[in-house]
Formats: structure tokens, sequence, C-alpha cells
């Protein structure tokens, strides 16, 4: 079972891990915890200077995948440009809400996120926990379309600001 596992990915690939966003698999080691050896995966966050141990066999349990196809992409993107979608319900509430779409490592769940905490230049101050949850948001969006498409974060990061002042004109 765990063979099949093992070829879904290898070292040097790129993969989202959703409490965490966009990772490197460095390598592939076996370690000894409580008397059994596990095979796992070392995968580096370089912008977040971590590196995370994750069992091979448990990887697609908890949510780890490759990353995004350019079709589920262009979906975040045209998510970006809809309108955004705020329910009336208590800030703690969709607070909560946001937080669960960000770490379900869903782009599309995240590129929700980011169209709905957005704020253009003439719209009331944010708060201090919506800032937060929107920077997170974006932070994740933006370095897993980087990585994907193969360009700078930099680059990623204006594609996706042009979207969102886009939508505002």
């Amino acid at each position: 079972m765990s063979k099949s596992k093992k070829s879904e990915f290898r070292p040097d690939d790129y993969v989202v891990y959703p409490a965490h966003g966009v990772g490197q698999i460095i390598s592939i080691e076996e370690q000894e915890v409580a008397g059994l050896t596990l095979e796992m995966f070392v995968i580096s966050f370089e912008k977040d200077k971590m590196t995370l141990r994750v069992p091979t066999n448990k990887a697609v349990e908890i949510g780890m995948r490759g990353l995004s196809s350019p079709d589920v992409i262009s979906k975040a993107m045209s998510t970006l440009k809809g309108k955004a979608r705020v329910k009336r319900a208590m800030w703690s509430r969709r607070a909560q809400e946001y937080e669960q779409k960000i770490n379900s490592g869903d782009l599309i769940a995240i590129a929700e996120v980011v169209r709905d905490l957005h704020r253009s230049d003439d719209q009331r101050e944010q708060s201090y926990s919506e800032r937060q949850l929107y920077e997170a948001a974006l932070e994740r969006l933006t370095r897993e379309v980087a990585v994907a498409s193969g360009a700078d974060e930099v680059q990623a990061a204006k594609q996706v600001d042009e979207v969102l002042v886009s939508r505002a004109a």
C-alpha cells in the first residue's frame, strides 16, 4: 500500500500542505518513532524557515497534494473577480470559516477568502484580525500561483492584485 503512495510525491516536488501552504520535499527518510520505523517526507517551507516531517502513508489522508493545475489557478483567478460575499454573521463566526478555508489547502476556497476580505482604497479600514486573515490567504494564493506558473512571488502578487483592482473598477 505505501508503495503506491510513495510514487505520488518525489524529492524536489513542490507540494501543498493544508495548514502551511506550499513547501518542497527535500527527501524521503526513515525515522524510528515509538519503536516503529516510519518512512517520512521531509518538507521544507523556505519562507517560514520550517521543516516538516510527514509519514508517507498519511500524506494523502491529511490533505497533502501536488500544486494546482493551470485550470484550477484560472478558476481561482475568476473567483477573485466575483462579487465579495460577506455573510451577516458575527465576525467571530466568519473569522472561523475564513480560517478553515485558508487551512483547507483548497486554492479556490483561499481565493474566496481573498475576494471577500479585499478592501479597495475607498472602503473602510480593516480590523487587525481581518487584515491578518486577508494577508495569510493572499500569501498562500500568491505562493501557489508563483510556484505553479514558474514565476516569482512578486509577479504572482502583481497578477493577483491586477485581478482584484480590475474587479473594483
